[in-house]
């Protein structure tokens, strides 16, 4: 099972539309995940139109209309990995720790917020994906997605996706 997870990417404020390498890979993925900070309802639509399946929740900066139809918080059992979705997780100081018990069902989070890549794993074996922004990216060199893969249960190939500059 392909994933293709993505975050901030706060259309059309900090972009007028998705990279096009990026639009590439939804058709690619067997699953898009989004960890919030849409700002615009047209993003969630063009995601749901071209996803297999769209696993997504709100961030921050999201409005009413995208809070109606987005949770806060989503899970999904993939291919017998247990995936779930915030856009918040706190500072970078003590986040393993602080996810682990808040989400102790949990193989993998997928977070947003920072803009900034991460991927950790959790002394309880949680790992913890930001796949940063891949319009927006604030202090880090480039703008950035990730893809990756399930294969028997387990997280494998993941992969930081470098954009080119605009």
């Amino acid at each position: 099972m392909r994933l293709l997870l993505m975050s901030d990417t706060h259309l059309p404020k900090r972009a007028r539309q998705l990279p096009e390498p990026l639009l590439e890979e939804i058709p690619r993925a067997d699953v898009v995940v989004h960890a919030g900070d849409w700002v615009d309802t047209d993003t969630l639509d063009l995601l749901e139109s071209r996803s297999r399946r769209l696993l997504a929740v709100y961030g921050n900066n999201d409005g009413p209309a995208l809070r109606a139809r987005l949770p806060e918080v989503a899970r999904a059992e993939l291919g017998g990995l247990r995936l779930g979705v915030v856009h918040e997780t706190g500072a970078a100081q003590g986040r393993e720790q602080r996810c682990a018990a808040r989400f102790p069902d949990l193989d993998v989070l997928v977070f947003g917020h920072s803009h900034i890549p991460w991927d950790t794993t959790a002394p309880t074996g949680l790992r913890l994906l930001n796949p940063g922004s891949p319009t927006d990216r604030r202090r880090q060199p480039h703008c950035t997605y990730m893809t990756a893969a399930i294969t028997g249960g387990r997280l494998s190939e993941v992969d930081l996706h470098r954009l080119p500059p605009r």
